[in-house]
């Protein structure tokens, strides 16, 4: 995996820190935040309890934690990577970041976390390629009493200790629902080309069905999803393909990276009024996007809280106190209506802020 952000992502990144630096919170009052806990833990119909998250003011002694990631491609992990760096400072405990340069990784992802375990990890944070693909790992460090917290993208396997992690169902299904609002029953139908992502990652699939739900009903009609890699050249080869088959096309949606990369090809193709482009996710090229007008909306999952909670659930299991052992910030969606009123380092990077891979 390539270990830096696109320069197209960097401009968007400095364009924002620039314009919204009075939004800026710093590290020492991210807390408390708003959070919804599920209970049980890990039920799928678990009930949302709304909480104020609070972490531990510093961890007892420098633990040692490895965090892996699937890739560091596009600004979304790069906002979970400064989460989880900061957090690791603000509490004093040592960090080694991997990551495994995409979703076709999984045996990378798997042997880069066994080493960090060598290494002599007391904890591990995962965000996960597959669902399924790392429960016998998981598994095996559960035997090991080394716990393990599964952030962002959802493990299937009842040996982790935490989640730190929104529904994605419920960031698809944001995304649909602000589509529906729009073109409800009734009114003239309209053709939306749907890039969920990765085929079988767990988030896809869950983005997937809440997009699909949301828009039954409506007079939305959703092209069959094109599945692909985060990167942008596998992005935007997709966006061209539905472009060129679909000229009644009036919508894009899917990841932030397809966002992105079909902001240029319907500017190049003079489209940029005829198809609006929605994510379900937000990165700082999306944020901008929204800011600048070319993209009309997307939720916001609060990925740097994400990354600092997870630190927190570590520390936490590793001294015995009490954890909320499933949680995630509050999904809300950000429009050119409201992004100014977004505390922007909540969400996302500051456009300082460079891929890091350890706290010592």
């Amino acid at each position: 995996m390539k270990r830096h952000v696109t320069r197209t992502i960097l401009a968007s990144s400095l364009a924002i820190g620039a314009s919204l630096i009075w939004q800026s919170a710093s590290a020492a009052t991210w807390f408390p935040y708003k959070a919804e806990a599920t209970e049980p833990p890990f039920a799928q119909a678990g009930k949302k309890v709304m909480m104020d998250y609070t972490p531990l003011v510093k961890a007892s002694k420098k633990w040692d934690i490895c965090v892996a990631f699937p890739h560091m491609k596009d600004a979304y992990w790069l906002g979970v990577d400064y989460g989880v760096i900061e957090e690791a400072k603000r509490q004093g405990v040592k960090l080694h970041l991997v990551e495994a340069g995409g979703y076709t990784n999984l045996s990378k992802q798997i042997s880069q976390i066994e080493d960090c375990v060598a290494r002599g990890a007391n904890a591990v944070v995962i965000g996960a390629i597959s669902s399924d693909g790392l429960n016998n790992v998981v598994k095996t460090l559960a035997t090991r009493k080394i716990p393990v917290v599964d952030l962002v993208n959802g493990i299937s396997s009842t040996n982790v200790a935490a989640k730190s992690l929104v529904s994605f169902y419920t960031m698809g299904q944001s995304t649909g629902e602000y589509l529906a609002k729009k073109h409800p029953a009734g009114s003239p139908t309209v053709k939306v080309g749907w890039f969920p992502g990765p085929a079988g990652a767990g988030w896809v699939e869950a983005a997937h069905k809440g997009f699909m739900d949301a828009i039954k009903g409506s007079a939305v009609v959703a092209l069959d999803p094109k599945y692909g890699d985060t990167g942008k050249e596998a992005q935007a080869k997709l966006v061209e393909d539905v472009l060129q088959a679909n000229p009644d096309l009036a919508y894009i949606a899917g990841t932030a990276v397809t966002a992105e990369a079909a902001v240029g090809i319907l500017r190049s193709r003079n489209l940029d009024k005829k198809v609006k482009l929605l994510s379900f996710y937000m990165t700082p090229g999306v944020f901008q996007g929204i800011v600048s007008g070319r993209i009309l909306a997307a939720p916001a999952d609060s990925m740097v809280i994400q990354g600092r909670i997870a630190i927190d659930q570590a520390v936490r299991l590793l001294e015995g106190k009490a954890v909320t052992r499933h949680v995630g910030p509050k999904i809300f969606v950000v429009d050119h209506s409201n992004y100014k009123t977004v505390h922007f380092d909540d969400i996302l990077p500051p456009a300082s802020f460079k891929p890091t891979f350890e706290v010592k």
